[in-house]
């Protein structure tokens, strides 16, 4: 049995898949085991996941099974952040999977960008799999487990619920724009041929999306020949087979790609699982005061409270986010011709690795070493650059924040969002081109980013997307600020008594209560 007030830090889980009309009945509380992919931004929307299905069911005990490999940059703050959500909710248990042992040949530095990050998470999922039978099974003794709910990478998982007959959906914590690519992807697979999906300016149409350039695919699925291509390729034929799938998205933020979800239009070969819209689902941890007052404040936030309302350009990319070091020059450059505040999390660039640097070496970075001679004493007084790490939702909740160049990942989009703070989109990795595509077309609440064939940003470029940004009397920059300041209200809105998200979540329990299952 793995009991309810069992916490540890860090802990790793397993698998699971579908299930039979009803979940087992072994007595004891009423349970949900969750299981994110061992990167830190799905294991915290995860719990964030985990919260709010105790907000509406108390009485809940929620399994978390968390790899003891989870890749972040900043174990510090993760650290911490699981340890407060294990004081303050005793009925959330961590559960940890042994570590497992890697083949020499699996070093995340050796292959080639983002794809041996990926390679490497999902070669440790499948690793990891006889410790999530393990794990569901023991959980499964003791309480009456109502869904196993898988991230996208951890698709291996789907064969173990299935056979123990526990439910099993799909979390996904990015947008709907994300999970009408995937489950439509097998069509493209079968649409497009071989030549016409490699040429880059091949333009890819999905139902409820604009037309999405071939460059803004993500580089493990550009590729039909890579390894993880044929991996997504068998996790999107999963996801339509699921009992449902849980969108961290609200309908007023993705409307139309939304009701072609729900409306079948992305499962071509059989029907599309119910969908439920739950979101925003992201950290509220916004208060960073705490019992200490201003004394333990961040130093970002310190500095937030001595600048003009709205004036600040907040700029983050993300755990994994690194740039050259000729990239951060020309953003340095940028930042400075174009005379507006900012506050700047920096990170090491990679010394002939893809693999980011700890924040304990972060700590050690010489910031003068990496930008033009002068650059901080210049701007001393309009910018604040700090390493590594800052409270991303404090900052863009701060009233002192006005903009937000951001990587496009799907927890800073929603934060962004929540908070109000319109954007300037700079994919990096993983989703993130399609996330833009979204944001600027679609949604219009983000500026492009544009990038050289080179790959590089130039620093006109920065100074003309940040002065675009920031320029109150911009009519591009005056509508995003009215549609943000809508879906902020939209955001809260579908999370209130009445909300569409806040009914989806009373449907999901009430599907899990009822034992429902799609065949």
């Amino acid at each position: 049995m793995i009991h309810p007030h069992h916490r540890t830090p860090y802990i790793a889980a397993g698998e699971a898949s579908i299930s039979h009309p009803q979940p087992p009945k072994m007595g004891g509380a009423d349970a949900v085991v969750l299981y994110p992919a061992p990167s830190i931004s799905h294991v915290i929307s995860t719990l964030e996941l985990g919260k709010l299905l105790l907000s509406h069911r108390p009485s809940l005990s929620i399994h978390i099974l968390i790899s003891s490999q989870v890749y972040t940059d900043a174990p510090a703050p993760a650290a911490a952040y699981i340890a407060s959500v294990s004081a303050s909710f005793p009925s959330i248990s961590f559960n940890r999977l042994p570590v497992t042992s890697l083949p020499p040949n699996d070093d995340s530095s050796t292959p080639s960008k983002s794809t041996s990050h990926i390679t490497l998470i999902l070669h440790l999922i499948r690793l990891n799999n006889p410790h999530v039978r393990q794990a569901l099974t023991s959980i499964s003794a003791h309480h009456t487990v109502l869904a196993f709910v898988i991230d996208f990478f951890c698709y291996p998982a789907f064969s173990i619920a299935r056979d123990l007959s526990v439910p099993c959906y799909h979390y996904s914590t990015s947008g709907a724009g994300i999970l009408a690519f995937f489950l439509y992807f097998s069509t493209l697979h079968d649409k497009y041929s071989d030549e016409t999906y490699s040429d880059p300016k091949t333009l890819l149409h999905v139902p409820g999306l604009p037309p999405l350039p071939k460059k803004y695919v993500s580089l493990p699925i550009k590729d039909r020949g890579d390894a993880v291509y044929c991996k997504f390729l068998e996790s999107s034929k999963v996801m339509a087979k699921l009992d449902g799938v849980i969108l961290n998205s609200f309908e007023k933020l993705e409307p139309r790609v939304t009701k072609a979800l729900k409306d079948g239009h992305c499962v071509t070969d059989g029907p599309t699982p119910p969908i439920y819209c739950i979101g925003p689902v992201v950290s509220n941890h916004v208060n960073c005061r705490g019992e200490h007052g201003d004394d333990a404040l961040p130093e970002s936030l310190k500095w937030l409270d001595s600048q003009p309302k709205a004036s600040v350009v907040f700029l983050c990319f993300g755990s994994l986010g690194v740039f050259s070091l000729e990239q951060l020059r020309e953003i340095a450059s940028g930042l400075e011709r174009s005379r507006q505040r900012f506050l700047w999390v920096v990170r090491n660039p990679p010394h002939g690795s893809n693999r980011p640097v700890s924040v304990e070496a972060q700590a050690e970075l010489d910031l003068e070493s990496l930008f033009p001679d002068g650059f901080l004493d210049r701007t001393r007084e309009t910018g604040l650059v700090v390493k590594s790490w800052a409270p991303q939702v404090a900052v863009l909740n701060h009233p002192s924040t006005g903009g937000f160049v951001t990587h496009s990942g799907w927890n800073s989009v929603l934060e962004a969002v929540c908070a109000g703070v319109p954007m300037i989109s700079w994919p990096l990795y993983a989703e993130q081109g399609h996330n833009k595509v979204m944001m600027v077309e679609e949604l219009k609440i983000a500026l492009p980013m544009e990038v050289s064939d080179e790959g590089l940003v130039a620093a006109a470029e920065v100074e003309r997307r940040v002065r675009e940004l920031m320029d109150s009397e911009s009519e591009e920059s005056k509508s995003m600020r009215d549609r943000m300041a809508w879906l902020k209200d939209e955001a809260a809105a579908a999370m209130c008594p009445g909300g569409s998200s806040k009914a989806a979540v009373a449907a999901l329990l009430e599907s899990w209560a009822g034992g429902t299952r799609v065949d």
